[in-house]
């Protein structure tokens, strides 16, 4: 059966350790998408990142940003939105500052952090990624509680950034005051809150049922313990040479790391042997 989806995560998965995309990955992505393949960039990021890198790969396709929490391919026109509450965007807000904890709320046009600094090195790299595009406001304040009192926003993503001693009970406390919201932990620096129902498997879902598309259709090629799920839920799962080992024990297929082009390797290897859609209808159209 031939594969009609190609989902991909992008840090730790197509861009390089140096936050590079290699060249033999370009022409991966373009070799696959010639052959009639929708390619869709699955990320935490947000969405004006993950279209700076959607268009240095030449991709036109819907994106999955925000953790599943937002699905579009132009910024201003989601064809998919879940957010959380202006009241409990700023609950949970109130709550991380008074554990002197980072947070960012992670908005389509504009992010907003605190200026408490836990670890500044750690937040140097996290909070403002050299990806984020120069049009994308990055704005630092003393107090984001009190400025979400006179300017309420719904966040499709807010990232926590807990210090050591302080991230058990930030996670207690929101999973046991809000019943509509899901905490995951990304990393061991790092958490997130989504609206519940919110995934990145659930919006490839979503996208996969819109394109009128099987789960048997699509390959999913992911890296963290996040993309789980999605490689799961695909067709063919397909974890990074550089992915946590409770991840590449659940994929169907390891491929190389991110540093010696796993993606533009897994791609050559699995797609080869598939002919375009335009080749398939020449051949129906001769053998009839």
């Amino acid at each position: 059966m031939s594969t009609r989806m190609l989902a991909l995560n992008i840090d730790g998965t197509l861009l390089r350790s140096n936050g590079r995309l290699h060249p033999a990955t370009k022409e991966a992505i373009e070799y696959v998408v010639n052959k009639g393949v929708y390619v869709t960039l699955v990320t935490n990021r947000h969405f004006r990142s993950a279209q700076k890198i959607a268009k240095a790969l030449k991709l036109s396709s819907r994106i999955i940003a925000h953790s599943g929490a937002f699905i579009a391919d132009k910024v201003d026109k989601p064809w998919f939105e879940k957010r959380i509450s202006e009241e409990n965007t700023f609950a949970i807000t109130q709550i991380v500052e008074s554990y002197n904890a980072n947070i960012r709320i992670l908005h389509e046009n504009f992010s907003i952090g605190n200026k408490k600094a836990i670890n500044s090195s750690l937040i140097g790299k996290t909070l403002i990624h050299p990806s984020d595009p120069i049009f994308y406001p990055v704005q630092f304040v003393e107090s984001l509680s009190d400025m979400l009192i006179d300017e309420p926003v719904r966040a499709p993503v807010i990232e926590i950034y807990p210090s050591p001693e302080n991230k058990n009970e930030i996670r207690s406390i929101i999973e046991k005051s809000f019943s509509n919201v899901i905490l995951r932990e990304v990393s061991e620096d790092k958490m997130i809150v989504v609206e519940k129902g919110v995934s990145k498997e659930n919006a490839l879902s979503l996208l996969i049922s819109d394109l009128d598309l099987s789960i048997e259709d699509v390959v999913a090629i992911g890296y963290g313990v996040d993309d789980l799920a999605m490689i799961e839920l695909a067709g063919l799962g397909v974890a990074m040479g550089n992915s946590p080992n409770s991840v590449k024990q659940k994929a169907d297929w390891v491929t190389r790391t991110n540093d010696d082009q796993g993606v533009a390797y897994m791609i050559k290897e699995h797609f080869r042997k598939q002919h375009s859609d335009n080749f398939m209808k020449k051949y129906i159209v001769k053998k009839r």
